[in-house]
């Protein structure tokens, strides 16, 4: 992705496994972004791909001393490079150590340093919420993940062919909003205005659709904004309202949101962000993710996004119940390519070098959730910028630099992928 305002056309993907919302994010870079692969391609098991040659995938290095400074090492070479005002990294596994650190500033101005408590606005990781909510309906036999979308919502274009499935894998071909010019010059010129999910929508089915449902693979923050009026549709709640009562609150998770317009609780760093209508860098910290809705308009904090590394790749809450059941939570995680190499996506979540979760970029922050299955081992990245450096997204930096270290076998990598357009 180039560092131009036009990248939030885009829509995104970009982190991992899901930051993946991203056009002006919503949520995720490196994973938003549009790439395809062959009809039919065979799906890669929960794992995901890992290099054969690489030192003993799923070992995970343990955190001594001598790790801890490597990392810290490698994490401050980021930042310079990247010039990433401030930046929160942990590291959990059940074995080798724990580790929580914060790195330079939340605030530019003033020099408040960036601490481990802070709120961050996650961006695309809000997928990963709108599809549990969506799974836990099709486990109470609401929702069918292969029912037409057209069952539920009026006006969709292809709407008798295009699934649920295929919405939530990003292979409907619809039209991403995100990318649209009018709706860009919409949220650059008013980043505070508020838009309900029908115009986010308007923007989309003006355009024709992109390939035949299944087709292809391509992140789009239409599919999530259809996903998340279905879970509305048929629990009788609105979205935020089914998230908090049915994930978060289950999960222990106290300290997750769904905003209903600009709200941000405290404490919280400064956005700083280059998706602005001159292209010039900007604060974001009060504009309004609802244009990300669905997408990618949620809020969290570092403890609760460990809890949520685990919980969503297992589909079993933290005290043991199950969150989905594991025939669906299978279905969730079988993956397909997505054009990225080492990169596969099941539904609404991501698989990268085997490690599973998702990503999020929003003007001015950037999360990445990952959780690594062979060695229980979880790994959460908040920052207060968007902005890439050398077309890579910096969570991704982030991930790739800690994992060099701590998985050799298992590093993660989500280069930016290529324009659709």
């Amino acid at each position: 992705m180039t560092h131009s305002c036009r990248r939030l056309r885009r829509g995104v993907v970009t982190a991992v496994a899901a930051g993946m919302l991203m056009v002006p994010m919503t949520g995720g870079t490196a994973f938003g972004a549009p790439a395809s692969v062959p009809a039919g391609a065979t799906a890669v098991g929960p794992l995901g791909p890992t290099d054969p040659a690489s030192p003993s995938p799923g070992v995970f290095t343990e955190l001594t001393p001598d790790v801890v400074n490597q990392i810290e090492q490698s994490v401050q070479q980021v930042m310079r490079e990247a010039n990433v005002p401030g930046v929160t990294v942990g590291i959990w596994t059940p074995d080798k150590g724990r580790y929580i650190e914060s790195f330079g500033v939340a605030d530019k101005s003033t020099g408040e340093e960036m601490s481990p408590d802070l709120f961050l606005r996650i961006g695309s990781e809000s997928k990963t919420f709108t599809v549990t909510s969506l799974l836990e309906l099709v486990d109470q036999n609401k929702v069918g993940l292969d029912d037409p979308i057209g069952k539920y919502i009026d006006g969709v274009p292809n709407g008798d062919e295009i699934t649920l499935r295929q919405l939530a894998g990003m292979r409907s071909g619809l039209f991403n909003y995100s990318e649209d010019d009018g709706f860009f010059k919409a949220l650059t010129s008013d980043p505070e205005r508020s838009f309900t999910p029908q115009q986010l929508l308007d923007y989309s089915f003006k355009h024709p659709v992109l390939f035949q449902p299944g087709e292809k693979f391509y992140y789009c923050n239409t599919n999530l904004v259809l996903l998340g009026l279905v879970v509305e549709k048929m629990s009788g709640q609105s979205l935020g309202a089914f998230i908090k009562d049915n994930v978060t609150e289950p999960a222990g998770m106290n300290d997750t949101l769904f905003p209903v317009g600009a709200e941000f609780p405290t404490p919280h760093p400064q956005g700083y962000t280059n998706q602005t209508a001159t292209g010039e860098v900007e604060i974001s910290t009060n504009w309004n993710p609802s244009w990300g809705w669905a997408a990618g308009s949620m809020i969290s904090t570092l403890e609760d996004l460990h809890a949520w590394a685990r919980t969503v790749a297992t589909g079993v809450f933290p005290n043991g119940d199950t969150m989905i059941t594991p025939a669906t939570q299978k279905q969730r995680l079988t993956t397909l390519p997505t054009g990225i190499p080492g990169a596969a996506y099941g539904l609404g979540i991501f698989n990268v070098q085997g490690w599973i979760g998702h990503n999020g970029s929003l003007p001015g922050y950037e999360t990445l959730t990952i959780y690594l299955p062979a060695a229980q081992a979880t790994i959460v990245v908040m920052l207060n910028t968007d902005i890439n450096h050398d077309g890579t997204e910096p969570s991704t930096l982030f991930g790739q630099a800690v994992t060099k270290i701590v998985t050799p076998g298992n590093v993660f990598n989500l280069p930016a992928a290529p324009a659709a357009r």
